[in-house]
């Protein structure tokens, strides 16, 4: 079993020979990290590897690559694959491909190189480290086959980083052991499911539905018997409530938690890691018999998505005070009053309004989340701090100029709303590429009853701004809205916008963050601070008292609302001990 302590003092060829292996063919990379010892952590090690390769020169890089062998490929056939690969590429169970299997992926691997010019690289072992099936794994080559050139050279790295990471907790005999049960959790619960999602192995978990409130059910039989919480119930519109004691059971409480609502067809990891997570922290300080100077309150939202109602942060609102009775009367597509789906599920109305929580009872609230975009993933780290959840407006417009024919009407007399909306996506762009932390975005344009001989008179369109502050997000707008006049003037058109939707900005609270920041910064990782570009249940909550958040990283770019959303095992890890680390920290602060 290797340990830091041997390669902190070992010479760069002891060193060297020591990370043997875990860099295919590419002993260069253990060689430039010797001297970014000592290490102080795994963690460390792993991301000085990671800077090492990220600072070195493409042609290098695109070796590192070229080193690997094909999945299934002659190498394996010859048995000239390194021990490590053969290990891996023996588990995922491709030395027992069908022929038809053996034959596809050869294929596959033709199609590859001849596109990319380097062999395909997949981590087959997996994010739990257990091996991918067969199944997985041609889904994915043949998936990869259709990302750009750049981004397949990134993912490929991505992939060996990967790779890496499982070597070396092999070579330390060290297994991410609450990374894994938190992980094993998300399966476990993904297998409540919606009839017509069920069938497909879809996940669709919408609020107070059968599959929804098994849930419910599942999360509070694992507060209660697997975490040693002292309190759990599900409230009056369906949250799951677990609440730890501290060594004084009347001493102010950390609110944490997150949604366990899907969307339709959605990924494992999106609010259910946000739950997971303190869960396990709870679940390791009962097996401690440890107390803290504050208790613990988990929340499992019962709906934060709005996916069967138009009531996004009902869970979260109702703890705020804000629940609104007017969504009672809303219904679903089944024409289910909300009302009646509460009444169901045998919950109480009459105690929606109890469930308010007293905010001087709270030190604040925390909430851990996958990060549901691309910026983690792409730097190689896998925690983020969050600086602001940004503050949105929404606005749905149309653009009204004149229907005519295409053939006879001259280019210098034509009033063509979808050209006119064409210029407003190209300055909703430049503008909100023109502020750090600024997205503007229209996401939907519509030209209704066009034809192709016919130039258009009416062009539909969506506008979303959002930045980390409501003066940054609020200036775009306005541009924006300014442009737009000035592009129909010009063309003589007319316009219509009505704003939809307004919330503003979260910034996370400056000692909060700090905490989170220190956090992470225990586990030997750099300290990566991002906006949130997402709303989330820590938005309603800071309405009410102190909130700030930590991001994971998530796989295949960031994906998420999709079944390709993932995580790792490892990654998973981490989070769970910086959690942790808050908590300690938290308990030194109150003492």
């Amino acid at each position: 079993m290797l340990t830091l302590e041997q390669l902190n003092d070992a010479s760069q060829a002891e060193f060297t020979a020591l990370l043997d292996g875990v860099y295919e063919h590419s002993p260069w990379i253990a060689e430039h990290t010797w001297h970014a010892r000592p290490f102080a952590s795994l963690a460390g090690l792993k991301r000085a590897l990671i800077e090492t390769l990220r600072n070195a020169p493409r042609e290098a890089r695109l070796g590192l690559i070229k080193a690997h062998p094909e999945l299934a490929g002659k190498a394996m056939v010859t048995k000239s694959l390194t021990a490590e690969s053969t290990n891996e590429q023996s588990k995922a169970g491709l030395t027992d491909c069908t022929p038809e299997e053996f034959q596809r992926i050869q294929q596959l691997n033709a199609d590859y190189n001849a596109k990319f010019g380097f062999p395909f690289i997949l981590a087959v072992r997996g994010p739990r480290g257990l091996g991918l099936d067969r199944h997985e794994i041609i889904a994915t080559f043949a998936r990869r086959l259709n990302n750009g050139p750049e981004f397949e050279f990134d993912e490929a790295l991505r992939n060996i980083h990967r790779i890496a990471e499982i070597r070396l907790n092999d070579k330390f005999a060290t297994e991410p052991t609450l990374g894994n049960l938190v992980w094993d959790w998300h399966e476990e619960l993904a297998r409540h499911t919606e009839p017509g999602y069920a069938e497909r192995g879809e996940l669709c978990v919408t609020y107070l539905t059968d599959a929804h409130r098994a849930a419910a059910r599942e999360l509070a039989t694992r507060m209660r018997e697997e975490c040693g919480f002292d309190e759990v119930s599900i409230d009056a519109v369906g949250n799951v409530v677990g609440v730890y004691h501290g060594s004084d059971p009347q001493a102010k409480r950390l609110l944490t938690g997150s949604h366990y609502d899907t969307v339709r067809n959605g990924g494992k990891y999106d609010g259910r890691l946000g739950i997971f997570v303190p869960m396990a922290c709870v679940r390791e300080l009962h097996r401690a018999g440890r107390r803290l100077p504050y208790g613990i309150e988990v929340v499992g939202f019962a709906e934060e998505e709005g996916q069967r109602y138009k009531a996004t942060f009902l869970g979260s609102g109702a703890l705020c005070g804000q629940f609104d009775k007017t969504w009672l009367d809303q219904v679903d597509a089944a024409g289910v009053p909300m009302r009646d789906a509460i009444a169901n599920a045998d919950l109480d109305i009459s105690a929606i309004d109890a469930l308010q929580r007293d905010v001087s009872r709270y030190l604040g609230f925390v909430e851990v989340h996958i990060e549901q975009g691309p910026v983690l993933n792409a730097l190689d780290l896998p925690l983020g701090i969050v600086t602001s959840i940004n503050g949105s407006v929404r606005y749905v417009g149309q653009i009204t100029g004149m229907a005519s024919h295409a053939g006879t009407t001259p280019m210098t007399m034509r009033r063509d709303a979808a050209a006119a909306a064409a210029e407003l996506v190209l300055y909703t762009e430049k503008r909100g590429g023109a502020v750090e932390d600024l997205v503007a975005t229209v996401g939907m344009l519509e030209v209704p009853n066009g034809s192709i001989n016919v130039v258009p008179g009416r062009c539909r369109f969506s506008l979303d701004v959002r930045a980390t502050t409501n003066e940054v997000r609020d200036a775009a707008a306005e541009d924006i809205r300014n442009e737009l006049k000035a592009i129909c003037d010009r063309r003589g058109l007319q316009y219509t916008l009505e704003e939809t939707m307004q919330a503003d900005a979260a910034p996370c609270a400056p000692d909060w963050r700090a905490r989170w920041e220190s956090a992470v910064e225990a586990l030997g990782l750099p300290v990566f601070r991002m906006p949130s570009g997402a709303g989330h249940d820590a938005m309603m909550l800071h309405r009410v008292m102190p909130q700030a958040m930590l991001f994971l990283r998530g796989l295949n770019a960031g994906i998420s609302h999709n079944p390709l959303e993932s995580i790792t095992n490892d990654d998973t890890e981490l989070c769970v001990r910086a959690f942790q680390n808050l908590l300690n920290q938290l308990a030194t602060d109150l003492t």
